[in-house]
């Protein structure tokens, strides 16, 4: 059975859930409607990640009250999301720059 929350924590949480469904969508329609990949990458990876970001704390605030002490195993979802979303995209983009220069070089060779 779930305890009664206060009024502020459900406000909290209800605010952080809106915020991170905003910037899940924004990320999302960034990766639709922007015209090349280097944008298109962008986009999701920083919005996404701010998005789980409001997500885990909205868990945290959460769970702490239901525990009735501090739960913080969701701090380490939301340490590895920021330093693995990024690291990703930079490579990514690099294997992007990497694949257009050779592409390039091909294209001069032939040309």
């Amino acid at each position: 059975m779930m305890p009664d929350l206060p009024a502020w924590a459900a406000l909290i949480i209800s605010l952080l859930l809106v915020v991170a469904g905003f910037f899940a969508v924004t990320g999302s329609l960034g990766l639709l409607r922007l015209p090349n990949f280097y944008s298109r990458i962008h986009a999701p990876t920083l919005a996404n990640t701010l998005a789980a970001f409001c997500l885990v704390v909205s868990i945290l605030i959460m769970a702490s009250f239901v525990e009735h002490r501090f739960v913080a195993h969701s701090l380490l979802v939301s340490f590895f999301l920021i330093i693995t979303s990024p690291v990703t995209a930079m490579l990514l983009m690099r294997a992007a720059i990497k694949r257009q220069l050779r592409h390039e070089a091909e294209a001069q060779e032939k040309g």
